[in-house]
């Protein structure tokens, strides 16, 4: 100790004279100092560290909170995935069912035309099956039956035609399996093969879609 108290004057002595002469007679002053000095250095680094644990390290508090958190905004998610597949389903089942209306209000009278179809196929073979050279001012009867046959072929076209029901008599076209039906096929002089050269039932189409096929025969290669 005398020789701590020995160094430590002679470092002062140039410039803290007083200084050194209490050190000199009080050395057990020195000692206290220097104690006081180490102690409140280590409790400064024992806080710290205390105060760096505490920052890295989160309490059991915040790891249930984050946990929470973590848990409450994956619930969201999948809720919010949820809501959304529920709302394009429902827009999907709106959408069809509203193609289902509008296409009832288009063909539910589908079946009601097939019936209608035969009763103008035999107005057309009436009125086919009359004789032209015999419809004269000589023959009043058979010209008056003969026109009222026409004007009421002529009117229940007019009434096809309103609500979307449109003939098919498609001599010279393509031929198209969609649209007609080939009864036979034969080679025709003059005409590309393919095509349609003789219509034996004539075909129906209700709003674009083929009602009843057209009953053709089909011009095929020599």
């Amino acid at each position: 100790m005398a020789a701590v108290a020995q160094c430590v004057r002679a470092a002062l002595r140039p410039r803290y004279p007083l200084l050194s002469f209490s050190l000199r007679t009080s050395p057990r002053l020195l000692c206290v100092a220097t104690q006081q000095k180490n102690s409140g250095q280590n409790l400064e680094e024992d806080q710290s560290q205390s105060q760096n644990e505490q920052k890295v390290e989160p309490s059991s508090a915040e790891k249930t909170l984050h946990e929470e958190k973590t848990k409450l905004e994956e619930q969201l998610k999948e809720v919010t995935e949820k809501y959304k597949r529920a709302l394009a389903d429902a827009e999907n089942v709106r959408q069809r069912s509203q193609k289902l209306v509008e296409e009832a209000k288009l063909y539910g009278i589908q079946s009601f035309c097939k019936d209608l179809l035969e009763v103008a196929d035999i107005l057309e073979k009436a009125t086919e099956s009359v004789p032209k050279e015999e419809i004269k001012d000589e023959n009043p009867h058979l010209k008056s039956l003969y026109e009222g046959l026409v004007m009421t072929e002529v009117q229940i076209q007019k009434v096809f035609k309103k609500h979307g029901l449109l003939r098919l008599n498609p001599v010279g076209a393509k031929f198209d399996p969609y649209e007609h039906e080939a009864l036979f096929h034969a080679p025709v002089e003059g005409q590309e093969p393919g095509t349609i050269a003789l219509v034996s039932k004539i075909g129906y189409k209700l709003h674009g879609r083929t009602l009843r096929p057209a009953l053709v025969g089909v011009v095929k290669e020599a």
